[in-house]
Protein backbone atom coordinates (compact mmCIF):
# COMPACT_ATOMS: atom_id res chain seq x y z
CA UNK A 1 0.00 0.00 0.00
CA UNK A 2 1.36 3.43 -0.95
CA UNK A 3 2.23 5.59 2.06
CA UNK A 4 0.02 8.61 2.69
CA UNK A 5 1.86 11.83 1.89
CA UNK A 6 1.19 15.18 3.55
CA UNK A 7 2.69 18.36 2.09
CA UNK A 8 3.30 21.02 4.72
CA UNK A 9 3.55 24.67 3.71
CA UNK A 10 5.73 27.18 5.56
CA UNK A 11 7.33 30.57 5.14
CA UNK A 12 10.97 30.12 4.24
CA UNK A 13 12.53 31.99 7.18
CA UNK A 14 14.68 29.95 9.55
CA UNK A 15 12.20 30.39 12.41
CA UNK A 16 9.24 29.33 10.26
CA UNK A 17 11.12 26.21 9.14
CA UNK A 18 12.09 25.36 12.72
CA UNK A 19 8.45 25.69 13.77
CA UNK A 20 7.26 23.52 10.88
CA UNK A 21 9.83 20.88 11.79
CA UNK A 22 8.50 20.83 15.36
CA UNK A 23 5.02 20.09 14.01
CA UNK A 24 6.39 17.49 11.60
CA UNK A 25 8.22 15.80 14.47
CA UNK A 26 4.99 15.45 16.43
CA UNK A 27 3.20 13.97 13.43
CA UNK A 28 6.06 11.54 12.69
CA UNK A 29 6.12 10.35 16.28
CA UNK A 30 2.39 9.63 16.33
CA UNK A 31 2.00 8.55 12.69
CA UNK A 32 5.22 7.01 11.34
CA UNK A 33 3.22 5.64 8.41
CA UNK A 34 2.67 9.16 7.02
CA UNK A 35 5.25 10.59 4.60
CA UNK A 36 5.85 14.31 5.14
CA UNK A 37 7.20 16.89 2.71
CA UNK A 38 8.04 20.49 3.67
CA UNK A 39 7.35 23.12 1.02
CA UNK A 40 8.63 26.62 1.78
CA UNK A 41 7.74 29.88 0.09
CA UNK A 42 8.45 33.58 0.44
CA UNK A 43 5.37 35.62 1.33
CA UNK A 44 4.62 39.21 0.39
CA UNK A 45 5.22 40.20 4.01
CA UNK A 46 8.72 38.73 3.81
CA UNK A 47 9.52 40.72 0.67
CA UNK A 48 8.27 44.18 1.68
CA UNK A 49 10.71 45.24 4.40
CA UNK A 50 11.01 49.00 3.91
CA UNK A 51 7.59 49.95 5.32
CA UNK A 52 5.59 49.11 8.47
CA UNK A 53 3.07 46.29 7.97
CA UNK A 54 0.05 48.50 8.69
CA UNK A 55 1.06 50.70 5.75
CA UNK A 56 1.16 47.87 3.21
CA UNK A 57 -1.67 45.51 4.07
CA UNK A 58 -1.25 44.09 7.58
CA UNK A 59 -0.82 40.54 8.77
CA UNK A 60 -2.55 39.04 5.75
CA UNK A 61 0.66 39.62 3.81
CA UNK A 62 2.29 36.74 5.73
CA UNK A 63 -0.38 34.22 4.79
CA UNK A 64 -1.65 35.18 1.32
CA UNK A 65 0.68 32.91 -0.65
CA UNK A 66 0.16 29.97 1.72
CA UNK A 67 -3.61 30.45 1.55
CA UNK A 68 -3.46 30.27 -2.22
CA UNK A 69 -1.25 27.17 -2.13
CA UNK A 70 -3.86 25.48 0.09
CA UNK A 71 -6.66 26.41 -2.27
CA UNK A 72 -4.67 25.23 -5.29
CA UNK A 73 -3.88 21.89 -3.64
CA UNK A 74 -0.12 22.46 -3.75
CA UNK A 75 0.07 21.93 0.02
CA UNK A 76 -2.21 20.04 2.43
CA UNK A 77 -1.67 22.08 5.60
CA UNK A 78 0.15 25.29 6.50
CA UNK A 79 2.05 26.06 9.71
CA UNK A 80 1.83 29.64 10.99
CA UNK A 81 2.78 31.68 14.02
CA UNK A 82 -0.68 32.43 15.37
CA UNK A 83 0.19 36.04 16.19
CA UNK A 84 0.82 36.64 12.47
CA UNK A 85 -2.65 35.42 11.48
CA UNK A 86 -5.45 37.85 10.61
CA UNK A 87 -8.32 37.80 13.08
CA UNK A 88 -10.84 36.78 10.43
CA UNK A 89 -10.16 33.30 9.07
CA UNK A 90 -11.55 32.33 5.64
CA UNK A 91 -14.40 29.83 5.96
CA UNK A 92 -12.77 27.49 3.45
CA UNK A 93 -9.41 27.51 5.32
CA UNK A 94 -10.15 26.71 8.99
CA UNK A 95 -7.66 26.66 11.86
CA UNK A 96 -7.23 22.98 12.76
CA UNK A 97 -4.77 22.63 15.65
CA UNK A 98 -2.91 24.81 18.14
CA UNK A 99 0.53 23.80 19.39
CA UNK A 100 1.69 23.71 23.00
CA UNK A 101 2.56 27.30 23.83
CA UNK A 102 6.17 28.42 24.06
CA UNK A 103 7.02 31.31 26.41
CA UNK A 104 4.54 34.03 25.31
CA UNK A 105 6.37 37.01 26.82
CA UNK A 106 8.23 39.83 25.08
CA UNK A 107 11.92 40.37 25.77
CA UNK A 108 14.54 43.08 25.48
CA UNK A 109 17.66 42.24 23.50
CA UNK A 110 20.84 44.34 23.78
CA UNK A 111 23.58 44.45 21.13
CA UNK A 112 26.73 42.40 21.31
CA UNK A 113 29.55 44.66 22.36
CA UNK A 114 29.06 48.35 23.12
CA UNK A 115 25.49 49.58 23.66
CA UNK A 116 24.36 52.62 21.62
CA UNK A 117 22.29 54.82 23.92
CA UNK A 118 21.94 57.40 21.13
CA UNK A 119 19.96 54.98 18.97
CA UNK A 120 16.24 54.11 19.21
CA UNK A 121 14.75 50.85 20.40
CA UNK A 122 13.87 48.68 17.43
CA UNK A 123 10.21 47.69 17.41
CA UNK A 124 7.69 47.52 14.58
CA UNK A 125 4.78 46.72 16.88
CA UNK A 126 2.35 49.49 17.85
CA UNK A 127 1.38 47.32 20.83
CA UNK A 128 4.97 47.14 22.07
CA UNK A 129 5.69 50.81 21.36
CA UNK A 130 2.65 51.95 23.33
CA UNK A 131 3.64 49.92 26.39
CA UNK A 132 7.31 50.91 26.10
CA UNK A 133 6.29 54.54 26.54
CA UNK A 134 5.26 53.79 30.12
CA UNK A 135 8.27 51.60 30.83
CA UNK A 136 10.94 53.90 29.40
CA UNK A 137 9.27 57.12 28.32
CA UNK A 138 12.52 58.86 27.36
CA UNK A 139 13.57 56.27 24.78
CA UNK A 140 12.39 56.69 21.18
CA UNK A 141 11.39 53.69 19.08
CA UNK A 142 11.95 53.01 15.39
CA UNK A 143 10.61 50.45 12.95
CA UNK A 144 12.67 47.32 12.35
CA UNK A 145 11.56 44.74 9.78
CA UNK A 146 12.93 41.40 8.65
CA UNK A 147 13.22 37.98 10.26
CA UNK A 148 14.71 37.50 13.72
CA UNK A 149 18.26 36.93 12.47
CA UNK A 150 18.10 40.01 10.23
CA UNK A 151 16.89 42.14 13.12
CA UNK A 152 19.66 40.90 15.39
CA UNK A 153 22.22 41.70 12.70
CA UNK A 154 20.92 45.27 12.44
CA UNK A 155 21.09 45.59 16.23
CA UNK A 156 24.67 44.32 16.42
CA UNK A 157 25.63 46.60 13.52
CA UNK A 158 24.70 49.59 15.68
CA UNK A 159 21.41 50.62 14.10
CA UNK A 160 19.47 50.31 17.38
CA UNK A 161 20.15 50.58 21.10
CA UNK A 162 18.03 47.47 21.75
CA UNK A 163 15.27 45.33 20.25
CA UNK A 164 11.98 44.09 21.63
CA UNK A 165 11.23 40.59 20.33
CA UNK A 166 9.07 37.60 21.15
CA UNK A 167 10.72 35.24 23.61
CA UNK A 168 9.22 32.24 21.79
CA UNK A 169 11.09 32.92 18.56
CA UNK A 170 14.44 33.32 20.27
CA UNK A 171 13.94 30.10 22.24
CA UNK A 172 12.96 28.11 19.17
CA UNK A 173 16.06 29.41 17.39
CA UNK A 174 18.16 28.49 20.45
CA UNK A 175 19.12 32.13 20.94
CA UNK A 176 18.11 32.34 24.60
CA UNK A 177 21.52 33.81 25.41
CA UNK A 178 20.56 37.03 23.58
CA UNK A 179 17.76 37.78 26.05
CA UNK A 180 18.69 40.66 28.36
CA UNK A 181 15.34 41.22 30.08
CA UNK A 182 12.01 39.42 30.08
CA UNK A 183 8.91 41.61 30.28
CA UNK A 184 6.28 40.05 32.51
CA UNK A 185 2.70 40.35 31.23
CA UNK A 186 2.07 42.87 34.02
CA UNK A 187 4.68 45.11 32.31
CA UNK A 188 3.96 44.35 28.66
CA UNK A 189 0.89 42.35 27.65
CA UNK A 190 1.79 40.04 24.75
CA UNK A 191 0.13 39.89 21.35
CA UNK A 192 -2.84 37.58 20.97
CA UNK A 193 -1.56 34.12 20.09
CA UNK A 194 2.10 34.88 20.79
CA UNK A 195 4.07 31.66 21.32
CA UNK A 196 1.44 29.43 19.68
CA UNK A 197 1.79 27.73 16.29
CA UNK A 198 -1.41 27.07 14.39
CA UNK A 199 -2.15 24.58 11.63
CA UNK A 200 -4.46 25.65 8.80
CA UNK A 201 -6.07 23.42 6.21
CA UNK A 202 -9.00 23.03 3.81
CA UNK A 203 -12.61 22.74 4.92
CA UNK A 204 -14.20 19.32 4.66
CA UNK A 205 -11.03 17.20 4.68
CA UNK A 206 -9.98 14.63 7.28
CA UNK A 207 -7.29 15.94 9.62
CA UNK A 208 -7.54 13.39 12.41
CA UNK A 209 -3.76 12.98 12.34
CA UNK A 210 -3.40 16.48 13.82
CA UNK A 211 -4.80 15.36 17.19
CA UNK A 212 -1.18 14.76 18.21
CA UNK A 213 -0.39 18.45 17.62
CA UNK A 214 -3.34 20.15 19.27
CA UNK A 215 -2.93 21.36 22.86
CA UNK A 216 -6.25 22.06 24.59
CA UNK A 217 -4.87 24.78 26.87
CA UNK A 218 -3.28 26.59 23.92
CA UNK A 219 -6.52 26.28 21.95
CA UNK A 220 -8.55 27.81 24.79
CA UNK A 221 -6.03 30.63 25.24
CA UNK A 222 -5.87 31.31 21.50
CA UNK A 223 -9.62 31.46 20.98
CA UNK A 224 -10.10 33.63 24.08
CA UNK A 225 -7.42 36.12 23.05
CA UNK A 226 -8.56 36.31 19.43
CA UNK A 227 -12.16 36.89 20.54
CA UNK A 228 -11.03 39.89 22.59
CA UNK A 229 -9.12 41.42 19.68
CA UNK A 230 -11.87 40.67 17.16
CA UNK A 231 -14.47 42.38 19.37
CA UNK A 232 -12.37 45.55 19.24
CA UNK A 233 -11.92 45.30 15.46
CA UNK A 234 -8.21 44.99 16.13
CA UNK A 235 -5.90 44.33 13.21
CA UNK A 236 -2.19 44.56 12.64
CA UNK A 237 -2.05 48.34 13.10
CA UNK A 238 -4.15 48.42 16.28
CA UNK A 239 -2.18 48.50 19.55
CA UNK A 240 -4.37 45.87 21.21
CA UNK A 241 -2.97 43.13 23.44
CA UNK A 242 -4.49 40.02 24.99
CA UNK A 243 -3.05 37.25 27.13
CA UNK A 244 -5.03 34.29 28.46
CA UNK A 245 -3.94 31.53 30.83
CA UNK A 246 -5.94 28.30 30.99
CA UNK A 247 -5.72 25.92 33.94
CA UNK A 248 -8.02 23.10 35.07
CA UNK A 249 -11.51 24.29 34.10
CA UNK A 250 -10.74 28.03 34.26
CA UNK A 251 -9.30 30.68 31.97
CA UNK A 252 -8.03 34.13 32.97
CA UNK A 253 -7.62 36.92 30.43
CA UNK A 254 -5.88 40.28 30.64
CA UNK A 255 -6.40 42.73 27.82
CA UNK A 256 -5.26 46.14 26.60
CA UNK A 257 -7.50 48.65 24.86
CA UNK A 258 -6.09 51.68 23.06
CA UNK A 259 -8.03 54.94 23.44
CA UNK A 260 -7.19 56.78 20.23
CA UNK A 261 -8.62 60.13 21.33
CA UNK A 262 -6.29 60.18 24.34
CA UNK A 263 -3.39 58.35 22.70
CA UNK A 264 -3.32 56.16 25.80
CA UNK A 265 -4.53 52.76 26.91
CA UNK A 266 -6.33 50.98 29.70
CA UNK A 267 -6.10 47.36 30.81
CA UNK A 268 -8.44 44.95 32.53
CA UNK A 269 -8.92 41.30 33.33
CA UNK A 270 -11.63 38.70 33.51
CA UNK A 271 -11.85 35.04 34.50
CA UNK A 272 -14.34 32.24 34.18
CA UNK A 273 -15.01 28.75 32.90
CA UNK A 274 -12.71 27.86 30.03
CA UNK A 275 -15.55 26.61 27.87
CA UNK A 276 -16.81 30.21 27.87
CA UNK A 277 -13.43 31.62 26.77
CA UNK A 278 -14.61 33.31 23.59
CA UNK A 279 -17.58 34.90 25.36
CA UNK A 280 -15.25 36.12 28.13
CA UNK A 281 -12.91 37.66 25.58
CA UNK A 282 -15.76 39.58 23.97
CA UNK A 283 -17.14 40.64 27.37
CA UNK A 284 -13.82 42.10 28.53
CA UNK A 285 -13.36 43.91 25.20
CA UNK A 286 -16.77 45.58 25.50
CA UNK A 287 -16.13 46.49 29.16
CA UNK A 288 -12.85 48.21 28.33
CA UNK A 289 -14.38 49.94 25.33
CA UNK A 290 -17.14 51.34 27.56
CA UNK A 291 -14.58 52.51 30.13
CA UNK A 292 -12.62 54.29 27.43
CA UNK A 293 -15.54 56.45 26.26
Amino acid sequence: MEARKIRIGSRESKLAVVQSNIVMGLIRQAHPEIELELITMKTTGDMILDRPLDKVGGKGLFVKELDQALRDGRIDIAVHSLKDMPMDTPEDLPLLAFSTREDPRDVLVLPKGEARSDKPIGSSSARRNLQLRRLCCDMPTASVRGNVLTRLSKLDHGDYSALVLACAGLKRLELDDRISKVFEPSEMIPAAGQGIMVIQGRRGENYDYLDCVNDEDAETEALTERSFVRALDGGCSSPIAAFAQASADQVRLIGLYYIEAKDDYITGEIAGNRKDGEALGKKLALQLKAEGL
